[in-house]
């Protein structure tokens, strides 16, 4: 398959013809000219002419392009890069509706935020997708102030901390300060993995000190309160210095309430959760090895009661996105950690099945409208990372990044049927309705029937 770094100017109309056009706010029946990169008009019965490429979209959704906001393609880890890279990532994103990922960069200690970024982005720039960055501050040095003000100047806005891991990538509560009085004085936003570290490597050595060594006790030592503690302790130090903060892959009740809190107090809190915790639970840690290792991610999977309450604060507004955290790896790589679970690389893929799992245990069980789904799964994070309105809307003048979404179409869920370069599939046997049957990206159609196109352009690197 080929594919290309520039799109030339075609001066070729894409009309799309009859669908029911589902905005976070608005649902209408009309049609959408796309000329070049940009939606042009939004009327009933628009005339095609003959340079026109005509879309039928009759019984049909036309959405906005799936924005994720969370995702590591191609990350460095002990037991190898995760298994997918941009390009096969993308590839993936865009089967499933997916039109723009927010991914990471994350410097070794003692490398420059700038240098980092540098060099990450030549490695997204094989993504078929448009993409952007979160920014991660690993360490705190004489140059980090500069080095965040340098990234926010270029257009990178948020910035990611991490509370657990702290022998690599987490910073202590000091530095976290810094980094959030930094961020908040410059007008960006603080985007934080909430576990409390020091609390749960403890316990994980306590465990293997005592010989509990096996894949099930991954979960064991990260329990709901330490992540719970993490968020109300990101939202004390946000409020304190004032600056904005975004709670990644919320999995538990109990974090929820700080949330819940924080946004009655008017606190800017804004928070996501994954596909894996609205519809897996807990049960998945029990069996031998490798029907574990797939399921272990941080934080890990929680009980029944907390999938509930998810679901609900999605549709209270309490969280605002769901994104995938999207980090496969393949079983021999998770094999790593056999014989000691802190050595499991933690993660699983899902960027292809988000917008497919929302539409078929949100939508069609009535747990969320289709507004809200579009909400979530796209207009809210272009809101939050300074994309909208020219991503996360269908609208006049907004990037023509659109799905054509056919209700009527029925797959079971499979690793010999997905997109994404894994052996695993944490989805396995899931039945899912609804297809991102044609899907444009900047004004080009890049899935049609459902399929790839050939020569597809690369994406473009977002400033926002």
């Amino acid at each position: 398959m080929a594919f290309t770094r520039k799109k030339l100017s075609h001066n070729m109309y894409i009309l799309i013809k009859n669908g029911k056009i589902i905005n976070a706010e608005s649902t209408i029946k009309a049609d959408v000219l796309v000329l070049d990169n940009k939606i042009v008009q939004i009327a009933e019965d628009i005339l095609a002419n003959e340079n026109t490429q005509v879309f039928d979209a009759t019984g049909k959704y036309v959405i906005p392009g799936g924005i994720d906001p969370h995702v590591h393609m191609q990350l460095p880890t002990p037991a190898g890069t995760s298994s997918d890279d941009f390009l096969t990532g993308s590839i993936a994103a865009l089967y499933g509706g997916t039109t723009t990922l927010l991914d990471f960069v994350t410097p070794s200690k003692g490398q420059s935020l700038i240098t980092a970024f540098e060099k990450r982005q030549v490695e997204a720039s094989r993504a078929l997708t448009d993409y952007s960055f979160h920014v991660s501050p690993v360490e705190w040095n004489n140059s980090t102030e500069f080095e965040i003000a340098e990234c926010y100047k270029k257009g990178f806005k948020s910035f990611k901390v991490y509370l657990a891991y702290k022998n690599t990538v987490g910073l202590n509560e000091h530095d976290f300060e810094k980094v959030l009085q930094t961020v908040g004085k410059t007008g960006g936003l603080v985007t934080v993995h909430c576990e409390m570290g020091d609390e749960i490597e403890k316990l994980r050595d306590k465990f293997v000190s005592e010989g509990k060594t096996t894949a099930e006790n991954h979960c064991l030592t990260r329990p709901a309160n330490l992540e719970a503690e993490a968020v109300k302790k990101a939202i004390h130090l946000a409020a304190k210095h004032k600056c904005p903060i975004y709670i990644v892959h919320v999995s538990s009740a109990l974090s929820l309430k700080h949330i819940k809190e924080a946004r009655k107090n008017s606190q800017k809190v804004f928070a996501e959760t994954c596909p894996h915790y609205l519809l897996l639970d807990d049960s998945k840690y029990q069996g031998n090895f490798n029907k574990i290792a797939p399921f272990i991610l941080s934080p890990p999977l929680r009980k029944e009661h907390d999938q509930f309450e998810l679901w609900k604060a999605l549709t209270d507004g309490v969280l605002q996105t769901v994104g995938t955290d999207h980090c496969p790896f393949n079983l021999d790589q998770k094999a790593a950690g056999i014989n000691d679970f802190r050595k499991i690389p933690n993660g699983a893929g899902s960027v292809e099945h988000r917008l497919q799992l929302l539409y078929t245990f949100g939508v069609l069980q009535n747990r969320i409208s289709l507004n809200k789904w579009v909400d979530i799964t796209s207009t809210q994070a272009a809101k939050i990372f300074g994309l909208y309105p020219k991503k996360g809307i269908i609208a006049e003048d907004a990037d023509a990044d659109i799905v054509i979404w056919n209700p009527k179409f029925e797959k079971v869920i499979s690793s010999k049927n997905h997109f994404h370069n894994c052996d695993l599939d944490i989805y396995e046997g899931f039945t899912v309705e609804g297809q991102a049957e044609a899907v444009i990206k900047n004004g080009d159609i890049v899935v049609k029937n459902g399929a790839l196109k050939e020569n597809v352009s690369y994406g473009k690197l977002l400033k926002r």
